[in-house]
């Protein structure tokens, strides 16, 4: 694919407009002379406001006092109004600062209104656009502190703030009349945690410059991975954002600010490297090449060196689900910057490549000292830059969104083909000998362009017309919680009135209609068809150039909905859900004149068991299939015995989860399996694990009781004193392998560096002193459950499994080459044995989220059973090379050990809370093994 040529040959001219200044860079940021900017004293200054300025050394200010002198700018300045947009995970107010002149704060509903129809299009004819756009306000989005311990972002909203209020030069009244910018803080509860732990030391020039003696994460649950949320929206803070992008605000730019930069460089700024995404709107890589020139050209203008783009690093615009991407989804502009900064001083260190400028590297900048106001300095003049950009092109980019929303109601309704790798693998066998130079394509081979209809043009690969999710599927509460991501991000979702046909297939009242004649039908098609990403290698037959995230992450395949793809026009009886979805309620069908039989389908069946389970009241797993009402009930069906305690719980289930309960006279003929209250230890590290984080944000949702603990605890033993099942998350445990990557972090601090509340809290999983203690506690009756990196214990603790990924070189274990084999973040289809108790309640395949995770080498034996296991044709969604190394192997293994039960779980079953697919895998395993157990 062609590099963006609209940011190189700007950057080009701006380079030379600036002619000898840019002979060589300077040992520090300068700017060029500019005349004196006429401030109005009225409005106080942070450094009037917290004592110190913004980006002052040795100091951050957290989100109390950023709220706080928010307050206070908005009190003195017509041009600013303080906006709640919603709570955040610990309680906290979020709040945006919308900033324009005071005409047009008055009038902002109006605007936002033309923002919405424009950016909607649906009933907005070409000329009506045109004087839309015209009247419009350009909305620009700009953010900070998502990654709290990137701090650059955040500490420079106040001064930007500022700046807006207070100054009275031509350039801001002309942002202030043509533009609407909102200004937010993208993690509250972060900004407060992260400032205070830097500022808890007395004496400035102690106060640590690196961030590893952070004790948890710095987003209630999730940590860094509150970027990773954007298409699920499960965080409160997610939620409150992509309502103001995509459903109240429809920001035609959304300028999102991270650290840090790339070693030699100050800031990288867009725009980014391949692959392309392709489901958007063409018209959003190249508006996205433009702002991105104006932002370098700016800082180079200023004399602001060591601007970086492209082949600097590795963001690329392919997945979906990160605050600046999913953007792309939505016919808007996303950006994202990584810039230098710590309020320690720190040094701009001097990397010899990087001192040679080239396209994607312009302007190198010379080592040096760097203070945080250098930093906020370069982030004043980017918000600038894109707001400058957003006002001299005001009506484009409206009349744009209009246009890109308009082309994505066209393409729905009609024929329509998205062009990917496979179709154009498709397209050269097709081509096959008559592959010859073309005159037309200067010497370049072409084929017959009749092939373009035909092959490319197949219409048996046409694009769907919309997807129909009918209402009696097997979890169905699940498939309200896909819709209800889908509605909190801006698309349209339709409910049946009445039965309905298509295609010969008739479907329930009740079930649910996506259609893709809608604007953000590029992210309807990204939620529901599979990715498939290119083979991006680092050169012909070299190794696989790492993806910046997920390559395939298909939400639909991730939560297990049943869907069907439509690929002709349809209509019926469909009515627009207004907002995000009830579940519907089930039904309580005869007498429970002994008890409830209840479906293990759904994962909502475990909110229920947890709710009897604390109510005291028995419930059992059906171990073989039964009758009863005319219905078939599979293996692990729940068996609630008729009592008082359970009677309430029940119908309030029934009501409010989406259960059906049978009511039987009798009690089902067979074994059974009876749960008890589990006590559950979930192991986290200093720091935070995010899969940690993630399954206590999960165990919540659902109810289930936990204790969080870590490597002392564990390394002391007695465990069964305080647990029956522990489980170790992915990143608990790692085994030693060569030629790894490990993403999550294991560098801790001294004791004496930090409080002494948290002391307890330092230490790693070992195998020397934490796995013997583990060892004891399974056979004595203990269970144990091992996810992702994690399941690589179980051959220590000495399971006949072996994991196929790792070779045995010279000695030493070491993973594959990853010409050989490489699946990064992809979706892979694994066969399942639902009479296994770990699978009861699923289908007999699963989709699962695998990222060069473990599988092993297993025989099926008296005390060991594979659970799932990967056979055929793997690859769903995504990218995989080297997959038949996979075929045969087990992904999700049952083991007895001793009086206790060892559950590996390769896959991360539960991966950042969207693979509703492959929970029941944990939820049962959390039952199942201290159910059974010896103790």
């Amino acid at each position: 694919m062609r590099r963006p040529l609209l940011a190189t040959a700007a950057i080009f001219l701006a380079l030379q407009a600036a002619g000898p200044v840019l002979a060589q860079a300077p040992a520090a940021p300068t700017s060029a002379a500019q005349a004196p900017v006429a401030v109005n004293a009225a409005i106080a200054t942070p450094k009037q406001a917290w004592g110190h300025e913004a980006g002052e050394d040795y100091f951050l200010a957290n989100y109390t006092q950023l709220v706080s002198y928010w307050k206070t700018l908005a009190g003195q300045s017509n041009r600013l109004k303080m906006i709640a947009i919603g709570q955040t995970e610990e309680g906290r107010t979020q709040y945006m600062m919308a900033v324009s002149s005071p005409e047009n704060l008055a009038r902002l509903d109006h605007y936002r209104g033309i923002a919405g129809k424009l950016a909607l299009a649906k009933g907005v004819d070409e000329a009506q656009a045109r004087a839309l756009a015209q009247e419009g306000k350009a909305i620009v989005w700009i953010d900070g502190g998502l990654h709290a311990n990137e701090i650059v972002p955040p500490q420079h909203l106040a001064q930007i703030t500022y700046e807006l209020a207070s100054h009275d030069d031509a350039e801001t009244k002309r942002f202030l009349d043509d533009a609407i910018i909102l200004i937010g803080q993208a993690n509250p509860d972060g900004m407060e945690y992260v400032s205070d732990w830097y500022m808890r030391i007395p004496e400035p020039t102690k106060r640590e410059a690196n961030w590893d003696s952070l004790p948890r994460l710095y987003n209630k649950y999730v940590g860094h991975d509150d970027n990773r949320d954007f298409y699920m929206m499960s965080q409160k803070e997610t939620e409150n954002l992509s309502r103001v992008f995509f459903r109240e605000w429809f920001p035609q730019i959304i300028y999102n600010q991270h650290q840090p930069n790339s070693p030699g460089t100050v800031v990288f700024v867009p725009p980014f490297r391949d692959p392309f995404n392709y489901n958007y709107d063409p018209l959003i890589m190249s508006q996205l090449s433009e702002v991105g020139a104006a932002m370098h050209s700016r800082l180079i203008s200023e004399g602001k060196a060591g601007s970086a783009m492209r082949s600097e690093a590795s963001y690329s615009t392919w997945t979906n689900g990160i605050e600046r991407t999913v953007t792309y989804f939505h016919n808007a502009v996303g950006l994202l910057t990584e810039i230098i900064g710590h309020p320690t001083p720190m040094k701009l260190g001097m990397v010899p490549d990087r001192q040679l400028p080239h396209n994607d590297l312009p302007y190198p900048v010379a080592p040096q000292t760097w203070h945080l106001k250098s930093s906020i300095d370069y982030s004043l003049t980017l918000d600038r830059a894109v707001i400058d950009y957003a006002v001299r092109n005001r009506e484009r980019l409206l009349f744009n969104a209009w246009r890109m929303g308009q082309d994505s109601i066209a393409k729905g309704q009609a024929d329509s083909w998205t062009i990917t790798p496979k179709r154009i693998e498709a397209l050269k066998a097709a081509a096959g000998a008559q592959e010859k130079v073309d005159a037309w394509s200067y010497g370049a081979k072409g084929v017959d362009p009749a092939l373009y209809d035909t092959v490319l043009h197949d219409p048996a690969h046409r694009d769907a017309r919309g997807y129909v999710i009918p209402a009696d599927q097997a979890d169905l509460p699940t498939a309200v919680n896909f819709l209800n991501a889908l509605i909190k991000s801006g698309v349209q979702v339709q409910r049946a009135t009445a039965v309905f046909s298509i295609g010969g297939k008739t479907y329930p009242a009740g079930s649910f209609v996506v259609k893709t004649d809608q604007a953000y039908r590029p992210h309807v098609l990204d939620m529901f068809e599979p990715q498939d990403h290119p083979h991006d290698l680092e050169y012909p037959g070299g190794p696989p150039k790492p993806p910046y995230d997920a390559t395939g992450y298909t939400l639909a395949m991730q939560m297990g909905v049943g869907f069907d793809r439509v690929v002709e026009g349809f209509d019926g009886p469909f009515e627009t859900a207004p907002d995000v979805i009830t579940v519907p309620p089930g039904q309580i069908v005869g007498h429970a004149g002994a008890g409830w039989l209840i479906s293990h389908a759904p994962n909502n069946a475990f909110i229920l068991t947890n709710r009897l389970v604390k109510a005291g009241a028995p419930v059992f797993w059906l171990k073989a299939p039964t009758t009863a009402q005319g219905q078939t009930f599979a293996e692990g069906t729940l068996w609630i015995p008729a009592s008082a305690k359970a009677d309430g719980v029940v119908r309030q289930a029934v009501k409010e989860l989406g259960l059906s309960a049978y009511g039987v006279d009798a009690k089902p003929a067979g074994a059974t399996i009876k749960l008890k209250p589990t006590r559950v230890g979930l192991v986290d590290l200093y720091g935070g694990l995010m899969p940690s984080g993630w399954t206590r944000w999960l165990f919540e949702k659902y109810e289930m009781p936990y204790t969080v603990v870590r490597p002392q605890r564990l390394d002391a033993g007695k465990l069964a004193k305080d647990y029956d099942v522990i489980l170790f998350p992915d990143g608990a445990y790692t085994a030693p392998v060569a030629g790894t990557r490990f993403a999550f972090k294991t560098k801790q601090p001294e004791p004496a560096e930090i409080p002494a509340e948290f002391r307890s809290w330092l230490g790693t999983i070992t195998p020397d002193k934490t796995l013997p203690q583990i060892d004891r506690f399974v056979r004595d009756g203990g269970a144990v459950i091992a996810v992702g990196s994690s399941s690589a214990m179980g051959s220590l603790l000495g399971l006949p499994v072996r994991n196929v990924l790792v070779d045995d070189k010279d000695g030493k274990p070491t993973a594959p080459s990853t010409k050989d084999f490489y699946i990064p973040g992809s979706i892979l289809r694994a066969q399942v044995d639902p009479t296994q108790p770990l699978a009861y309640g699923m289908a007999s395949g699963v989709d699962v989220y695998y990222d060069n995770n473990p599988a092993f080498a297993a025989t099926d034996s008296e005390g060991l059973k594979r659970v799932a296991w990967f056979s055929g044709d793997l690859l769903r969604s995504g990218w995989a090379l080297g997959e038949k190394r996979l075929d045969g192997t087990a992904g999700v293994i049952d083991a007895k050990l001793g009086k206790g039960r060892v559950m590996l779980m390769g896959p991360v079953v539960t991966q950042r809370a969207q693979t509703a697919g492959t929970f029941k895998l944990l939820f049962n395993g959390l039952y199942y093994g201290p159910a059974v157990s010896g103790r």
